[in-house]
């Protein structure tokens, strides 16, 4: 999950793919795509965390309480723990792993483990590997089409790398964006994966990586190719106190909404609680910690908001201002628009993620890049628009073609076309 910490300059920037993006949901897509017989969805949008201590019923309240609603499960019984708190489990187990299906004792192992948790109402995923590198793939696709053969009902998850693991741990070549689509490339069409997972950490002690738009750019293009979802982990510690910095609130409330704004279906927070690493979600003791009790409000509107959007297209996704790798800038004919007012914008602008049906954007995710300062403008679209309260799940009608919008620092909003 933590990789060496290489910010590569983006040479060339030859990969615009993050703006040449299909127009099709991933996850609507991958829905027709397979046969009417039951299969692996989302269900309810994922939020998780990464590295946890064992689940007790103490910890199950604690992560139910602060809008979690997949947990790491390292038992069969703590799925059961999962189950009575009503969660979803992601089980580990030494046997979901390719060596397995090359010897027949620990094949035989790992379908009698299949046979029992699959049946249980808990499971939601199995959990394969952290960040392998290309020439897993191959061994990992076998492993996951075994799976999918044997319980089609759940995920076999896998995380990948960042842009700025190095060309060794990708196992491919190139500059960043060449190697990383490569990897990419190479992953969706070997292993052929249910969901698409990756890590991107960005805040240094000395200003933000610039990496982090082209990295979720890119994931949304090489799943939106696949027709699979995605999922983000993001950034929720430090374990490297003389290089990166633990955010604020604030900070993180901006990743979960520029992660809706792409079109993720999951979010994961690196790390709830882990030795050697430092402003957790939770101590090690269980104590929470600022960032738990901000994701109390964030985690129900990350949820609430990725339900709205899951049965449409994310057709677009356009920065105002931000001109690093991975933002294409706003169209001057775009179906949304904003207008700062009364103060000028921040000078990293609004992010806008664009949804809808075939090409016809209906829905628009507003976010204030600007992690500092509360920022409002007026968003204007085609015709009379709707809000949404994400906190509420409710939409309330604005009557006219524009809506003002007072956005707190990092954060978004939903809006739509009135029906």
């Amino acid at each position: 999950m933590k990789t060496s910490i290489h910010y590569s300059v983006v040479t060339g920037f030859v990969y615009i793919l993050c703006i040449s993006l299909f127009v099709y949901t991933p996850w609507t897509h991958a829905a027709e795509a397979k046969p009417a017989a039951v299969s692996w969805q989302v269900g309810t949008p994922i939020v998780t965390y990464w590295c946890g201590p064992s689940l007790t019923d103490a910890v199950a309240r604690q992560m139910a309480e602060g809008g979690f609603n997949l947990v790491w499960c390292g038992s069969e019984k703590e799925l059961d723990v999962a189950h009575r708190h009503g969660l979803r489990g992601q089980l580990t187990d030494g046997l979901l792993t390719p060596a397995s299906l090359d010897d027949p004792q620990r094949r035989e192992q790992l379908d009698a483990l299949i046979a029992r948790v699959g049946k249980h109402p808990a499971l939601y995923a199995y959990h394969l590997i952290d960040e392998p590198s290309a020439s897993q793939f191959p061994a990992l696709g076998n492993l996951v089409a075994y799976l999918r053969q044997r319980d089609p009902l759940h995920l076999a998850y896998i995380n990948l790398f960042p842009t700025y693991a190095t060309n060794e741990q990708l196992a491919t070549k190139g500059d960043v964006a060449t190697a990383y689509w490569e990897y990419l490339r190479g992953y969706t069409e070997q292993v052929k994966p249910s969901l698409v997972s990756y890590d991107h950490y960005q805040f240094r002690l000395k200003g933000d990586s610039d990496q982090y738009f082209l990295n979720l750019a890119m994931i949304r293009h090489a799943a939106q190719d696949a027709g699979v979802p995605f999922l983000n982990i993001v950034q929720a510690c430090t374990w490297a106190p003389d290089v990166m910095r633990v955010p604020n609130a604030n900070e993180l409330r901006y990743l979960v909404y520029s992660t809706l704004a792409y079109g993720a279906q999951g979010i994961s927070y690196y790390v709830y609680a882990c030795a050697n690493h430092h402003g957790s979600l939770v101590s090690l003791d269980g104590t929470p910690g600022p960032l738990y009790h901000a994701l109390r409000a964030y985690n129900p509107e990350f949820i609430a908001i990725a339900r709205e959007l899951q049965p449409l297209r994310s057709l677009g996704v356009y920065h105002t201002s931000m001109h690093e790798g991975g933002c294409e800038p706003l169209p001057a004919d775009a179906a949304f628009h904003v207008n700062p007012s009364p103060s000028p914008a921040s000078p990293r602008g609004f992010l806008l993620g664009f949804f809808g049906t075939a090409q016809r954007p209906t829905h628009v995710v507003v976010v204030n890049l600007d992690y500092a300062a509360e920022v409002s403008a007026s968003l204007d679209g085609p015709g009379e628009l709707e809000l949404f309260d994400a906190a509420t799940a409710q939409w309330s009608p604005v009557k006219k073609s524009a809506v003002q919008l007072a956005v707190p620092p990092g954060g978004g909003k939903l809006v739509r076309m009135a029906r």
